[in-house]
């Protein structure tokens, strides 16, 4: 199988890595890729947003299934253009991934579907603003009803800092505060049978102890050894299946990656967001913990042929990803910045633990920095302090100049913080 993934962050990484090791796949692409992905794939220049150039590159590998991996080319069509060329997508329709592309569009099928999620507001005005943070009262939660790469979500009790960022956008969707902790859970769907994957949780401040800005994600660890064992079945019950049924009663069936974004509170289970492609960083840590080939099971999905899959297959291993950010992240990321000791974590600490590649690009012999996430540690262990050592051990040997990295990524589920 000839395989084609879209994108060239961690998550692509992870991806390649994984469909790398997999023996059905005979040739493997990526486009544009970045400097770690070119070790396991053969990297093609394209604009990722360039639904016809997606679509000619395609044909011309001759590939038999296109992965689309961020958001944006979801949202612009490019997985539509692609089918239209008849060459199979994973990955929704534009119509379908506006379930990321709009907070409003999401609320609506949720509603419909009897979704729990948190009460909100859509709001175009200032005086819809203020009426709706009036009404909800701090911490105030709004949210870019666009993409905003994982930082158009402010959550403050700083009232002033609430309305000059709903200001700030054309639309907004201004909802309750849920309590509770948050986890991630992808499943996969073909717009019909639904498989969902093993739990995740993220860490989107910047700062140690949940403190500073929202960012993309700052790191990710599964197994959630404090969640109800329940935890998939419920979801998938009241959240994932029931909005796939939606969307395909709606006329838009969703094929994909379906990404729910949870917040585990006193009242119960209520989702938080959706995204429409696997999440950054919870990506990495997931899929280094199946033991599934992964090709079949997403071709399976574009093909609508996904109850032919055999169960998942789960390693017992724990996973534990720390990002490592540019200077000045997620505000004005500095980039250029070499980055050495690469070698060192190849050298000494794989195959437990390894580096995916998010922003850099190569320079003559040198890789250096090129975006504001730069690199994602991940490694894994027989529970999550073992992975979380191995994963700090590898991040120590990496030096990029003013970098920033969390330092208690998994520590509190480890028993350790």
């Amino acid at each position: 199988m000839k395989v084609l993934v879209i994108g060239g962050g961690a998550r692509e990484h992870a991806l390649c890595r994984s469909l790398s090791l997999d023996p059905d796949v005979s040739a493997l692409y990526c486009a544009p890729g970045n400097a770690g992905i070119a070790e396991v794939a053969e990297l093609r220049p394209v604009d990722a947003l360039d639904g016809a150039a997606v679509a000619a590159l395609a044909t011309e590998l001759g590939a038999d299934l296109v992965v689309v991996g961020p958001e944006a080319p979801l949202v612009a069509g490019v997985g539509d253009a692609v089918r239209a060329a008849g060459i199979p997508v994973f990955g929704p329709s534009a119509e379908a991934a506006q379930l990321e592309g709009s907070k409003a569009f999401a609320k609506d099928v949720m509603a419909a579907a009897g979704v729990p999620t948190a009460r909100s507001y859509v709001c175009t005005t200032p005086e819809e603003v203020d009426a709706a943070l009036d009404a909800f009262g701090a911490p105030y939660v709004v949210k870019d009803d666009g993409l905003a790469a994982g930082k158009g979500v402010v959550v403050t009790e700083d009232i002033e800092a609430a309305r000059a960022h709903a200001l700030a956008c054309d639309r907004v969707v201004i909802e309750e505060y849920l309590d509770g902790p948050e986890v991630s859970l992808f499943a996969i769907t073909d717009g019909v049978t639904v498989v969902p994957l093993q739990p995740a949780q993220d860490f989107k401040r910047a700062l140690d102890g949940d403190q500073g800005p929202n960012t993309g994600g700052m790191g990710a660890y599964s197994p959630l050894p404090w969640a109800d064992p329940k935890l998939v079945d419920e979801v998938m019950e009241l959240v994932l299946q029931p909005t796939v049924d939606e969307l395909r009663r709606r006329g838009t069936p969703f094929s994909g990656l379906l990404y729910a974004g949870l917040a585990i509170t006193g009242r119960g289970t209520r989702v938080i967001e959706f995204n429409a492609r696997f999440g950054d960083p919870e990506t990495q840590v997931v899929l280094a913990r199946l033991r599934t080939p992964l090709a079949s099971v997403l071709l399976n999905a574009a093909n609508g042929t996904l109850a032919d899959e055999p169960p998942l297959v789960w390693r017992d291993d724990a996973a534990v990803t720390v990002v490592i950010a540019s200077h000045n992240y997620p505000d004005t990321p500095r980039t250029g910045d070499p980055i050495e000791g690469l070698a060192e974590v190849a050298a000494e600490d794989a195959p437990d633990a390894y580096v995916l590649h998010a922003g850099t690009r190569r320079e003559g012999d040198a890789v250096v920095s090129a975006g504001g996430r730069v690199l994602s540690v991940t490694a894994t262990g027989s529970d999550l302090a073992q992975a979380r050592e191995k994963a700090y051990t590898a991040v120590a040997r990496i030096r990029l100049d003013g970098s920033q990295h969390r330092t208690d990524i998994a520590a509190k589920a480890a028993g350790l913080g």
